[in-house]
Order: C-alpha cells, then sequence, then structure tokens
C-alpha cells in the first residue's frame, strides 16, 4: 500500500474516531438531558405529593383548632348552667347563640344572654294570651291587670338586661341585690297574673303557658347567684358584714334624709303639702295631695296627713318615687276602704292604699280593710315597690290584711292585725319588733299569720319575723283555745319563713304551721324558727316536715336585716334597724 492510500486510510480511521467521539458526547448529552428531566420530573411528583399531604394535614390540624375553642365555649357554657334547676333552657339555647357569635362566650355576656333570652320567652307568652278568650267581667278585669303586670316585669327585665351591661364582671358580685330583686319579681308578677282568674281552666292554661319563661328568669337567677358566689371570694371584703353586733343603723338603700326622718318616733319632718278634712291644709284628701305631686323633684317629697279618717284608695304610683307619708299617729292618721271579694272585686284590687313608686316611707299612719272576716279577701295596703320602709304603723284587716307583694321591704314598729294568711306575698320582707294581732274569725275558719309565696327556688324573697310578738287580739282571747292559729302556710311551692328571737304567744297550735293542701309544697317549703319565747314556742310538737325546722345561729343569720336585705350599712341614729341577731 502506498504511502499516500496508507495516509488516507489514516484520515479516514481519524474521522471514524471523530464520529464515535461526537456520538458519544451526543449520547451523554441526551442522557444527562433526560436525566435531569426524570429527576425534575421526580421531584415534581415528589413535592407535589408531598404538598397534598401536608395539605391533608392541614385540614385536619384547622378543624382541630376550631373543635378546640367550640369544646371550650361548650364547657363555659355548662359551667354557667351549672347551678340550674333547668339545664336543657339554659345550655342549649345558649350555646345557639354563641355559635352565632362566638365573641358572645364570656360569663357576663352569658348572664346578660340568658335574661335577653327570659325577656324573649316571656314576649312570646304575653302575645299567646292576646287570642285568649274571657267570658266573666272577673275574669276580663284580671287579664287588664296581667297587661300591667307583664309591663312591670319586662320592664324589670329591662333594668337587669342594663345593669348587667354597663358594669365589668367584678362590679357585678356588688350588684347582685338588684339583680335578684328584679328577677325575683318577674316570677311574682307572673303568678300574680295566674291568681288573679277566677276559672281554673283559665289558670291551668296560663300557668302552662308561663312555665317556659318562668323556668328562663329561674336560670337567670341561679347564674347570677352562682357568679356572684365566686366573685365574692376573689373580693371578700365587698360583702362581708358584722352581723354579731347590734348596730342602729339601717340598709345602705335607705338615704340620709330617710335616716334623719327615722331619727325619733315623734319627728315631724317639715311637709311639701298638708292634707286635712277640716280644710286647715292644702288639701282635703291624701288623693288629691298626691296629684298635685311634681313631676320630677329632687330629694324626698313629703305629705303630712292631720289627724283624721280619710274613706279613699290611695295609690302612690310608679312615678312618685322617694315619697314620704306620715301622720299624727297610727290610730289618728287613718286610710280605710272595704272593698273585697265577696261583693264581685278582685282581690288584687280591694287594697285601700297602695305603693308602687320605689323609696317609699310610710311614718305613724293606720291602714285599714273594714269589709270583716265574713267578706273573705280584702287587702288594707298592697306594697309592690322597691325599698319600702314602714315604720310605727298600724295595719289592720281580716283576711289578707298586708299584701306584701314584692321587692324589698322593712317593717319596723308596727301592727299588723288579722285572721286568714293576713300577712301575704313574695317580698323580701323584714318585720322587726312589729306586733302581730291575731283577730277572731268567722265560725270555722282557722287563722294563720303568713302565706308567703315563693314559687320558684332561686327567688331570694322570704318572710322574717324578728323580735317580734305574736299574740291574740281583745276579740279572740276568750275564744282562743276554740280556735286553732298557726305561724303561716304554704301559699307557693317554695314558700320560706323565718320566726325568730320573737315572742310567741299561747294561742299558736304546738303544730306551729299548716298545709296549704294536702301535701302541697310540704317537701319544697322552708320554715325556720330560732330562739324564740313564750308558751307557743315549743317546738317539740312541731309538724314533721322536711323543710320545717329549727335552726342554728349561724343558720338564722343569713334571714338578718343586714344579709336578707343585702345592704351594707352606716353609722346613723334613728329607729333601731338591728342589723344582725339580738342575741
Amino acid at each position: 500500500m502506498a504511502f499516500q492510500d496508507f495516509a488516507i486510510l489514516s484520515e479516514r480511521r481519524r474521522n471514524e474516531r471523530k464520529e464515535k467521539v461526537r456520538k458519544r458526547v451526543i449520547f451523554g448529552v441526551l442522557s444527562s438531558i433526560l436525566l435531569v428531566c426524570v429527576i425534575g420530573a421526580a421531584t415534581f411528583v415528589l413535592v407535589n405529593k408531598t404538598g397534598s399531604e401536608n395539605n391533608v394535614n392541614k385540614k385536619p390540624t384547622t378543624t382541630s383548632s376550631e373543635d378546640a375553642k367550640v369544646q371550650h365555649y361548650l364547657k363555659t357554657i355548662k359551667t354557667i348552667c351549672t347551678s340550674t334547676e333547668y339545664k336543657t333552657k339554659c345550655e342549649g339555647p345558649l350555646s345557639e347563640e354563641v355559635e352565632k357569635d362566638p365573641k358572645l362566650a364570656q360569663p357576663k355576656e352569658l348572664l346578660r344572654l340568658s335574661i335577653k333570652l327570659a325577656e324573649d320567652e316571656i314576649n312570646k307568652a304575653f302575645n299567646k294570651t292576646t287570642s285568649m278568650k274571657f267570658e266573666s267581667e272577673m275574669d276580663k278585669g284580671a287579664y287588664e291587670d296581667c297587661k300591667q303586670l307583664f309591663d312591670d316585669a319586662r320592664e324589670e327585665l329591662g333594668f337587669s338586661i342594663s345593669e348587667v351591661r354597663k358594669n365589668d364582671l367584678k362590679k357585678l358580685s356588688t350588684r347582685t341585690p338588684e339583680l335578684n330583686n328584679w328577677l325575683s319579681a318577674v316570677i311574682s308578677y307572673h303568678q300574680t297574673c295566674i291568681d288573679g282568674f277566677s276559672n281554673e281552666e283559665l289558670k291551668n292554661e296560663l300557668k302552662k303557658l308561663f312555665e317556659d319563661p318562668q323556668e328562663f328568669v329561674s336560670n337567670s337567677l341561679a347564674i347570677v347567684n352562682d357568679m356572684s358566689s365566686f366573685l365574692s371570694t376573689l373580693q371578700p371584703g365587698v360583702t362581708r358584714h358584722l352581723l354579731s353586733e347590734k348596730i342602729d343603723d339601717f340598709p345602705s338603700w335607705i338615704g340620709d334624709a330617710d335616716r334623719r326622718m327615722l331619727k325619733a318616733a315623734d319627728d315631724k319632718p317639715t311637709p311639701n303639702v298638708t292634707v286635712a278634712k277640716d280644710g286647715s291644709g292644702n288639701f282635703k284628701t291624701i288623693s288629691e295631695a298626691l296629684a298635685s305631686v311634681p313631676q320630677t323633684y329632687t330629694g324626698r317629697y313629703v305629705v303630712y296627713v292631720k289627724e283624721g279618717i280619710y274613706d279613699e284608695k290611695v295609690i302612690v304610683t310608679k312615678r312618685m318615687e322617694n315619697l314620704t307619708i306620715y301622720g299624727d299617729g297610727s290610730q289618728k292618721s287613718i286610710i280605710t276602704g272595704n272593698k273585697n271579694y265577696a261583693d264581685g272585686v278582685r282581690p288584687f284590687q280591694t287594697s285601700s292604699f297602695v305603693v308602687l313608686g320605689d323609696g317609699f316611707l310610710g311614718k305613724a299612719m293606720g291602714f285599714r280593710n273594714t269589709a270583716g272576716p265574713e267578706k273573705h279577701q280584702a287587702i288594707a295596703v298592697r306594697v309592690q315597690a322597691d325599698r319600702t320602709i314602714f315604720v310605727n304603723c298600724r295595719f289592720e284587716g281580716y283576711q289578707y290584711t298586708l299584701y306584701a307583694q314584692t321587692h324589698r321591704q322593712f317593717y319596723r314598729s308596727c301592727v299588723i292585725a288579722g285572721t286568714i294568711d293576713f300577712i301575704f306575698g313574695d317580698a323580701a320582707a323584714v318585720f322587726q319588733n312589729c306586733i302581730m294581732q291575731v283577730r277572731k274569725p268567722t265560725e270555722n275558719q282557722q287563722n294563720t299569720v303568713t302565706a308567703q309565696g315563693r314559687y320558684q327556688k332561686q327567688e331570694t324573697t322570704g318572710f322574717v319575723l324578728q323580735k317580734c310578738q305574736i299574740k291574740a287580739d281583745d276579740t279572740l282571747v276568750p275564744e282562743k283555745d276554740k280556735i286553732k292559729s298557726y305561724l303561716g302556710r304554704p301559699w307557693k311551692e317554695y314558700s320560706r319563713t323565718i320566726v325568730m328571737e320573737s315572742e310567741i304567744g299561747d294561742i299558736i297550735h304546738p303544730d306551729g304551721w299548716l298545709p296549704w293542701a294536702g301535701n302541697f309544697a310540704l317537701n319544697t317549703l322552708y320554715y325556720a324558727e330560732f330562739n324564740n319565747t313564750g308558751p307557743g314556742a315549743n317546738t317539740n310538737a312541731r309538724v314533721n316536715w322536711v323543710g320545717r325546722k329549727v335552726i342554728n345561729k349561724e343558720e338564722a343569720s343569713k334571714f338578718t336585716v343586714g344579709s336578707f336585705l343585702n345592704g351594707t350599712w352606716i353609722s346613723g341614729r334613728g329607729v333601731p334597724a338591728q342589723l344582725g341577731l339580738y342575741n
């Protein structure tokens, strides 16, 4: 082979080797590109898979967080509702509201919601009554009474909601007495409405209709008291009272002007107007004097009633707050009337004297209903107003003499005379240093001093007789061995009456207490006696009911003026208002 051929061959071989190298490079590049693509695809799949898994995991995490919040809300509601009697009407409705607005899951807001729900239920119930048919004039009149009572209930629920809204949780513990006062009155208004009807079918229909509203209000009362108990443990100084001391002071709601007015039995403050039957005053009738009371005034408006018997129905209306009526003595300046049930007047409307205006002070006045025992229910005085005081007054009647209807009431050194249930109602009332005179009833009747009407367990109402005398009127003395007389009987399911440090005469039957009808309320009432004296105070033969008991000093202290009327007390002089127990 020639050298030239060899050269050509060598050149060809070099070219072939170059081609192989180029192919290898191309293959390598393509392989690398392919590998990168595979890796990229794999990475994309992995990232997406991981992302999907993360998203899956994130969703349960969010749900878990929301569930935790819901569980926290439910736990808060369950705690708030712990002490309520009607839990399904507490937990369920509150939970529904919180689901709509989780911000409401706070104790204060839940309390407000509870009261608002009660208000809604009352409105529903009342709207249903508009379609009811009332046949008799008595029932038509009773419905008119109901309308006013429902307005009162709505107003006081409004007060309660406003009180909760404007105070922080800490301050609410000091406002508990007001909330208890208003909410207890709302329950009482319902019962007063029902009691006004003579038709039993109507009564039962209304009782069923008002069941839900009353239970909602009861729940609100339970929440108020439970919350207050908890907060008071954090602020023990807020509600502490020196109950063992004897202090001649007055509740916090008795202002300085009132204290001055209570200074002495014969103290006569300067009147704004004077009433005199002989024309020597500004007016001849008390009603005319009250009609002249200004729409607005500051301080206390004083009406002086000169000696005389004033036969007129007198009403201290709601607008007449902080009104004083005083006379020349309880057997000299007398308001009288004779309206009664036997003559076709509804018991609610038989009162000779009615107090609706808060802060009323009555002093050295007499009040009568002269209808007599044969006329059945005939009220001398009906008191619906809050922070009411009667001092050195006299209440005379027979059945239903004094209707202590609602709110906080204080009676000092008064005489109350009657026969059947002659002190009745659903107020938180303390009778201190008073004389209960039991009169002669008609044939085959028995006497009962009290008939307290607490309807729900959560109500903060009841009657307290402290340092009183329970004795026979002169008309009863010759017949006292023939006629049975008792300390009281239960008008409603949770009737509560306490007789303590009082002198009980021999007119009181050894049983002490009388049933209302069969076993009604015998397992739910609260009747207590403490440190009483006199022949009728022996408790060895008392009725053996679950709620009837002899209590100790610690328990009795709960029903003193200081504790039961929920007032902080301020030093002052005047008619003694014992803060705690006498001994």
